[in-house]
């Protein structure tokens, strides 16, 4: 299990970028939800031991993350959300070097772990192009290929499917399925579809605090008989936004339609079943309300 207990931690410019965040993650898939600027990557760096909090503890399987770095990093797979590679290597190559530095220096064994992640990430057809040639979807199995040296116990993944196609974004989703059967792994990410579809756990992230947390299915039954929906003008949506608590707008089909949050039925609205978008988003309100 991951306890993240009380982590504070405030930049230089005076910008609290986390406020008292505690989480407990036990084996499986976590979704961390939340906008950008919530304090995501915040989180993921210092959970990756690469950023110190000003105040709290990070504990895996009970010890204290930053009292022996190197011993947990060796149990640490970590995606971030950016990351560059060397330009002109393939990708054999490219993973054989990071497996050296992951401590995997003998080399019978280092071929067969690069092999077997090659394999397991769909590229050893790959193998010999350069990973800057890739495709971002590619790119992204190739950061999962990483992240797996070593068999890691614990996988951290910030934002790992923006830009992917439906068909790679389905692909990544597999794949990480399969990992969290043995594993921790933290799934960090803005798109509310992700968590839905993925993760039994989940926690949103809002200004650096924790809003919610808990079954993504229990959360959207405790919204039961309070969304509602209308489909309305574009005109109309001023006058509401004054009467009404609005979640979403979006388009459906060439139609408007809002959500609202209200414990009565609002005039001309019909009752919907609540999702983890609306969650999300009356989540988001005391926060948005107060900035």
């Amino acid at each position: 299990m991951l306890v993240i207990d009380q982590i504070h931690l405030t930049y230089p410019n005076g910008v609290q970028a986390l406020k008292g965040v505690r989480l407990n993650i036990p084996n499986g898939l976590f979704g961390l939800l939340g906008p950008n600027g919530a304090g995501k990557s915040t989180l993921m760096r210092i959970l990756s031991s690469l950023q110190v909090p000003d105040q709290g503890k990070v504990l895996f399987r009970g010890k204290d993350i930053f009292k022996d770095v190197q011993s947990y990093r060796r149990k640490l797979g970590y995606l971030p959300q950016y990351f560059g590679v060397y330009p002109r290597i393939n990708a054999y190559d490219l993973l054989d070097h990071l497996a050296k530095l992951k401590g995997l220096t003998q080399k019978s064994v280092r071929k067969g772990a690069v092999e077997e992640l090659l394999h397991h990430t769909n590229l050893f057809q790959h193998r010999k192009k350069a990973v800057s040639s890739f495709s971002g979807g590619m790119r992204q199995r190739f950061g999962i290929a990483q992240a797996l040296l070593g068999d890691p116990d614990l996988i951290i993944v910030d934002e790992p499917t923006s830009g992917l196609d439906p068909e790679e974004r389905n692909r990544f989703h597999n794949l990480l399925a399969l990992l969290a059967e043995k594993k921790v792994v933290l799934f960090s990410t803005h798109i509310v579809s992700d968590v839905a579809e993925l993760c039994t756990r989940m926690a949103i992230l809002g200004e650096g605090s924790i809003l919610e947390q808990g079954n993504p299915k229990e959360l959207c039954q405790n919204l039961e008989g309070r969304i509602w929906r209308r489909e309305i003008q574009p005109e109309a949506l001023t006058e509401l936004e004054q009467s009404l608590d609005i979640l979403s707008q979006r388009w459906v089909g060439g139609k408007r339609i809002v959500h609202v949050l209200s414990s009565s039925p609002p005039p001309g609205f019909e009752p919907t079943q609540p999702q983890l978008e609306d969650v999300f988003f009356s989540a988001l309100r005391p926060t948005v309300a107060q900035a």
